[in-house]
């Protein structure tokens, strides 16, 4: 049987972090993401299926490829954010899920509820993205 969670439950700094209840309640929260980009995802598939209608004007057949071709975008960064979803999922169960993957520090729990799939705490991230623009700048 799983962690009983009540409704209203949200993790808190006072609590031991990434204890069973908090571990349970990103599991959940997790899931809940990738129910809800599958389901988005199946109905972009849905549309693209159905809307297989030949536009006489050239003007609106440009727009409706351009339209089908920001859809068929999304879906594939939907795809990308799924096994990012799933990768946090692992971790939950391998015990390495809040932690910072560069630091080993715990990640905020402010940060994981608005990026509950985040790898890396807010300053090891800063540091990484400094070091992105520097090499960026380099090219």
């Amino acid at each position: 049987m799983g962690i009983q969670l009540k409704a209203n439950y949200r993790p808190t700094e006072s609590e031991a972090f990434m204890n069973p209840r908090m571990k349970e309640y990103f599991r959940r929260k997790l899931l809940a993401w990738k129910e809800e980009i599958l389901r988005e995802s199946n109905q972009t598939l849905q549309h693209l299926q159905e809307d297989t209608t030949q536009e006489p004007d050239i003007a609106d057949r440009a727009s409706t490829e351009t339209d089908r071709a920001l859809e068929l975008r999304t879906r594939d960064r939907q795809r990308k954010l799924i096994s990012k979803i799933d990768a946090a999922l692992k971790r939950i169960d391998d015990g390495s899920y809040g932690y910072c993957e560069e630091t080993g520090e715990p990640i905020s729990l402010k940060r994981l509820e608005a990026r509950p799939i985040a790898t890396l705490s807010i300053e090891a991230q800063e540091r990484h993205e400094r070091r992105e623009r520097t090499h960026r700048d380099d090219i």
